[in-house]
């Protein structure tokens, strides 16, 4: 409820109000991407520190847009490649994008462009410090592990977003080349190890 009472300043409107579930399958990538986060406490953890770093906001004006979806939108700019525009501007389109988002229900008005404003976003990102980054990571590690989507023996973080292809060294790729060429190398040393029969 706490996430409506955010972004009632949008999701009112006349009608009845979809339910983004029903519009996005359990097999569209990213309702399995976001149903892999711990977002209660990743939410917490950024609003714990934001308090503490940031004066209080006057009550005065319209609600804010919930952390929620301002953290998913933020992770999934990188995840989908995409610029501050055109992430808000899916989040206005894509029900997967809302599902992603934590939005549950939506009445639009049509004539209102951005539910949340590129700008928004931006500011959001500029709060976010290292020790904040780093205590996400490491929440969200814990959570990957505890759902046994990673094995906590070869977790490997790789915290900057690449390009699709690219060939950006980590340690990861370093690791598996190293690996793949001692065990060429101590097969090729066995083979020659071998002695051959004289004709």
């Amino acid at each position: 409820m706490g996430l409506l009472r955010h972004l009632q300043h949008w999701l009112t409107g006349p009608g009845r109000p979809l339910v983004v579930a029903e519009f996005v399958p359990e097999t569209h990538p990213l309702r399995q991407w976001a149903d892999t986060f711990p977002w209660a406490a990743l939410v917490t953890a950024v609003d714990r520190n934001f308090t503490q770093r940031f004066p209080v906001p006057t009550a005065r004006g319209r609600a804010p847009v919930a952390t929620r979806v301002l953290l998913a939108l933020e992770l999934l700019k990188h995840e989908l490649h995409c610029s501050d525009e055109q992430i808000c501007s899916q989040l206005r389109t894509d029900l997967a994008v809302m599902y992603a988002c934590g939005i549950t229900q939506v009445q639009v008005n049509r004539t209102q462009e951005h539910f949340v404003l590129p700008e928004l976003l931006t500011q959001f990102r500029s709060r976010l410090d290292e020790p904040l980054l780093k205590e996400l990571l490491a929440l969200q590690a814990a959570a990957a592990i505890e759902q046994g989507v990673v094995s906590p023996a070869h977790l490997v973080v790789d915290t900057f977003p690449s390009e699709q292809g690219s060939q950006r060294v980590n340690d990861a790729a370093t690791l598996y080349k190293a690996k793949k060429k001692s065990s060429r190398s101590s097969r090729r040393l066995r083979t020659s190890a071998v002695p051959r029969a004289r004709p």
